[in-house]
């Protein structure tokens, strides 16, 4: 963490104070308020990813398999990366290389995390037989939302701040000291007062409040313009760079810069581009709701032979399951007035061997 600069007189009247302190202990174990973030957040991800699944046609429990994948890799991809484009922190004179394992002081690049991730996710989808832009299409806004999360970390370990403000939101950031020891400690440490060393630029929460507004414009625009084949994940990747790039050049902690930049402007810039690319030649309606079930599970025959309805001709059984599908992705968004009438409606026209149980 770069050193602050001192606070002046009028910011320490309307200003943002700073937790106290972002670790406590029960016994011997620490708790970390940076893992709660996180945790809070893959949840969140996990949760609104699973009812945007099953409201498009996939079966109840997938996101859940799939994340046994792609969350572990998604963690080590975050952690490479911020290794490796912060290396001196591990590698430099009179650094500790084992300090790259402290996954718990903070320090996961989001790039390296949705790279790795979409590898287990891939591995996860697979198995499952069904096809990851769509997978991915579903999850896209609970990814964005779990950053928005995932940021509440930082402001917990006073991280990832800008430069001094006198703006009335500035953040106000304390000395922090090792009750044991009396050195000082940043990320495990207790403020010794609330008399602020700084008052800066809260970045982390710009970027929290932007990925929130980027998670309502995912939903809006899928629900509005039926995305599909991977372009609502584009559309979160480009919205979510955006935001980063000018959150970026704010920010005033240590960095790694190439020709005087910090290297995540130049990744920003990178990446938008590839998802503004992939919306503008990308075309073609949402995947069909019968590729989403993936590979059949043990059971599904004696469903299909218990249930009349499985004779119906393969093309009207298509309809009913999306028509079913639009009216669950209704209720997945907070709007489905309609979904038990057209489940109604599906199961009169003899569909109900092929709809979704969800539960």
């Amino acid at each position: 963490m770069s050193a602050p600069v001192a606070a002046s007189a009028n910011a320490l009247l309307t200003t943002i104070p700073s937790p106290s302190q972002g670790v406590w202990y029960i016994g011997p174990i620490p708790l970390r308020a940076y893992a709660l973030c996180i945790i809070a957040g893959i949840i969140a991800a996990v949760w609104l990813g699973s009812r945007r699944w099953v409201a498009r046609g996939g079966r109840e429990g997938t996101v859940i398999d799939v994340a046994v994948f792609a969350v572990p890799f998604g963690l080590v991809g975050g952690r490479l990366y911020h290794v490796a484009t912060d290396w001196h922190k591990y590698f430099g004179p009179d650094r500790d290389p084992l300090d790259a394992l402290k996954v718990w002081e903070g320090g996961l690049g989001i790039w390296g995390a949705v790279a790795l991730g979409a590898v287990g996710a891939w591995i996860g989808c697979r198995r499952h037989g069904i096809p990851l832009s769509a997978f991915a299409d579903a999850v896209a806004p609970g990814i964005v939302l779990a950053q928005a999360i995932g940021r509440l970390g930082n402001w917990f370990n006073q991280e990832l701040y800008g430069g001094p403000t006198d703006l009335p939101w500035g953040l106000e950031i304390y000395r922090r000291i090792d009750p044991e020891t009396g050195l000082a400690d940043p990320i495990a440490g207790v403020a010794v007062d609330h008399t602020p060393v700084a008052v800066v630029h809260p970045t982390f929460l710009y970027e929290l409040l932007w990925n929130v507004g980027v998670c309502l414009l995912v939903l809006w625009a899928d629900r509005k313009f039926r995305m599909g084949h991977g372009r609502v994940f584009a559309l979160y990747v480009a919205g979510y760079t955006a935001g980063r790039l000018w959150i970026e050049l704010m920010r005033a902690d240590e960095a790694t810069h190439l020709f005087g930049v910090r290297i995540n402007v130049f990744t920003s810039l990178l990446v938008f581009a590839g998802a503004v690319l992939y919306l503008v030649l990308v075309r073609g309606r949402r995947e069909d709701p019968e590729q989403l079930k993936g590979r059949p599970l043990p059971g599904d025959d004696d469903v299909d032979a218990a249930d009349p309805g499985a004779a119906a001709p393969k093309q009207t059984a298509a309809a009913a399951t999306e028509d079913t599908a639009d009216a669950d992705e209704s209720s997945a968004d907070g709007s489905g007035d309609r979904a038990e009438d057209d489940r109604a409606e599906a199961r009169s026209n003899g569909a109900d061997g092929h709809k979704n149980h969800e539960g």
